[in-house]
């Protein structure tokens, strides 16, 4: 596969399928919905969609490879952070029909679990592509002896397998740098690190130390206080708004012993990391103060400019909220996969796939509206960006102001005719993602005409 290729979700052993999963996608990203009549316009495009799902050669697997080797592209020669994370989609009282579903977080609801990474330029944070992920459902049985199962009996395996994907399929980028919340704090990982990877983890468990009387959380007691920063901290629930935090910041190298129980008997016996602090200063009133401790492979301690070097991991922490941004895409927010009315299983794990691949090409158009230097290959086909470059000079207006202000075929280039079709006025407010897509479908519709006329001419 090479990098020039036209946009595409797989082959699936038949080029006719290539085509109808490319096209499926791009419906998706046009119509905001996951909704099949509306992704395939009319009755035939609708069991066209139905028929692509229930195919046996297509698999969400290569959905996800050929989305891991297009994001490998994008990625390659830069300072990557690949960000992980698990969200469920739970169908209470929309369970009726499911198959093949087992339990969702409840214990009861039928549902299933997605846990993704996302590829992010450390420098600019754009959202670079999909890189990995995991689909799969619960099993009815109980579980038991959990903590004494080994990692590789364990859903806590997802992590560990995710962070060695992104190593492989990332091995081109100058440096990966692989993180996650609290559910990625295992000792496993931290034992198993890929030799181009680096970690930042959330510490979630208080971790006896192997050089000391103290445990984790209380390591930091004692350490000088670097200096203060401000981080933005996204907002915690529908309705809250995001607000700036000034926070204290200490850092230190932690020697942390091997657990007891589900420790592999291979495993060193103990892992030195660095360990950063977050304590937020003065919290505003009814809000809880901000407290981070990551656990790092990254160096603070013996470095120039300590406080820089601790800086700098807090914000890559902070580029987490990219993963939680296209889950967001996905489901409530955006595409509403848990509303979607596809019943069994291995169909929701195809569409949940595309919902993943769609969601970040969306936030990649959105992104763009203010300037990025990304090409426009990233989310588009060769034919549609020559049907843009066609349709590009009749949007502009007369003034430097109505012209298109980027370098042509870039991303943010074709974010800008994107934006302008779907009735974006520049005097105004920038497009939003309801603006995106229209214009998106308008840009599709105007290039199939100009792919007609191009074969006519060339006939």
């Amino acid at each position: 596969m090479e990098c020039d290729e036209g946009f595409r979700i797989g082959y699936f052993g038949d080029v006719r399928r290539q085509r109808a999963g490319a096209m499926f996608c791009q419906r998706v990203v046009e119509k905001g919905s996951l909704v099949l009549r509306h992704v395939g316009g009319d009755r035939p495009g609708e069991m066209s969609a139905q028929r692509f799902l229930a195919s046996r050669d297509v698999t969400h697997q290569e959905m996800l490879a050929t989305a891991g080797q297009r994001t490998s592209f994008a990625c390659a020669g830069r300072r990557i952070v690949a960000a992980q994370d698990t969200t469920e989609i739970n169908f209470k009282d929309r369970d009726r029909a499911r198959k093949g579903l087992g339990p969702a977080g409840d214990g009861r609801t039928a549902g299933f679990f997605c846990h993704a990474m996302v590829a992010i330029d450390a420098e600019d944070e754009a959202l670079l592509g999909v890189v990995h992920a995991c689909i799969w459902t619960r099993s009815f049985k109980p579980v038991t002896a959990r903590k004494k199962r080994p990692v590789e009996q364990k859903e806590s395996m997802r992590w560990i397998d995710g962070t060695a994907v992104a190593a492989e399929r990332l091995a081109g980028a100058a440096q990966l740098i692989v993180l996650g919340d609290r559910e990625f704090d295992i000792y496993a990982q931290f034992t198993r690190i890929p030799p181009n990877a680096e970690l930042i983890v959330r510490a979630a468990q208080n971790r006896k130390l192997a050089d000391s009387d103290k445990l984790l959380f209380a390591a930091a007691c004692d350490w000088q206080q670097f200096g203060a920063m401000e981080v933005r901290v996204p907002p915690r629930r529908p309705g809250e708004l995001a607000r700036i935090a000034r926070v204290g910041v200490k850092a230190g190298r932690v020697c942390i012993a091997k657990p007891k129980s589900g420790a592999n008997p291979a495993d060193p016996a103990s892992v030195t990391l660095t360990l950063v602090e977050v304590h937020e200063i003065d919290p505003p009133k009814g809000h809880d103060p901000i407290v981070w401790r990551l656990l790092t492979t990254l160096p603070v301690c013996g470095e120039p400019d300590e406080f820089a070097a601790a800086n700098e991991i807090v914000q890559l922490y902070r580029l987490r909220w990219r993963i939680e941004q296209t889950f967001r895409a996905m489901k409530s927010d955006g595409l509403r996969l848990e509303e979607t009315q596809v019943h069994e299983a291995s169909r929701l794990f195809k569409l949940t796939a595309i919902a993943l691949i769609a969601a970040a090409r969306t936030i990649q158009l959105v992104d763009a509206r203010d300037g990025s230097s990304r090409p426009a290959s990233d989310v588009a086909d060769e034919d549609l960006i020559n049907a843009a470059e066609a349709i590009g000079p009749t949007l502009e207006g007369k003034t430097e102001r109505q012209k298109n202000p980027h370098p042509k075929r870039s991303l943010a280039w074709l974010s800008w005719i994107v934006a302008r079709l779907g009735g974006w006025n520049c005097y105004y407010k920038p497009p939003g993602p309801k603006t995106m897509r229209t214009g998106w479908t308008k840009l599709a519709d105007r290039a199939e005409g100009y792919r007609v006329a191009m074969a006519i001419q060339n006939a």
